[in-house]
């Protein structure tokens, strides 16, 4: 397996592998204020946040179980600028759909603007032939309440691709998040 550069991320780009795709790396907006920067770097590609997010709450006081997660839970929320209480998380998903191909493993780290600050992106990595947008977690590791700014870089794609395809892709199995559309919670 190798991974792979910024001009092996074009091309893939190009053919719509990710999308929308940002061929160069953008440090600021429209209006010439700096951001977190995303697009093509040397050897992966930078996610940005949307601006859909569901904010973990305890108002319910349940018990958070992955075989059977309440979805009341979470708080919806729709904003240029997601505040998540101290020592909590949120979800989100990202601006970009990707299509991974059938010889490409993707594993997913957080950038080091958010990790100075105490805020963690998690993210699984994106099997082969997966598709969809990408649900992104945040968890505030602070005692203090945390930015996440939408429209923005989150985290860095890293693409692995084998010397020959998977015998079995995630598409194959009928990967129970294939072609998610927007935050996606929990599924057994």
């Amino acid at each position: 397996m190798t991974i792979k550069s910024d001009h092996w991320i074009r091309r893939m780009g190009e053919q719509g592998m990710i999308n929308p795709f940002e061929p160069g790396q953008i440090r600021q907006d429209a209006a010439g204020n700096k951001i977190v920067s995303y697009g093509t770097s040397s050897y992966g590609y930078d996610i940005r946040c949307a601006d859909e997010f569901k904010i973990f709450t305890n108002i319910n006081s349940t018990i958070v179980d992955p075989k059977n997660f309440d979805e009341q839970s979470f708080v919806d929320f729709r904003g240029d600028v997601c505040i998540i209480p101290p020592n909590s998380f949120a979800l989100a998903r990202t601006v970009e759909y990707f299509k991974i191909p059938r010889s490409v493993l993707t594993i997913c780290v957080g950038k080091s603007t958010y990790a100075r600050c105490g805020i963690i992106v998690n993210v699984t990595p994106f099997e082969p032939e997966w598709e969809g947008y990408v649900t992104l977690e945040f968890s505030n590791t602070t005692p203090l309440p945390a930015k996440i700014y939408a429209g923005e870089g989150c985290a860095q794609v890293l693409f692995f691709e084998s010397d020959e395809v998977c015998g079995t892709s995630y598409k194959d199995r009928g990967g129970k998040y294939q072609g998610q559309q927007g935050v996606t919670l929990p599924k057994t």
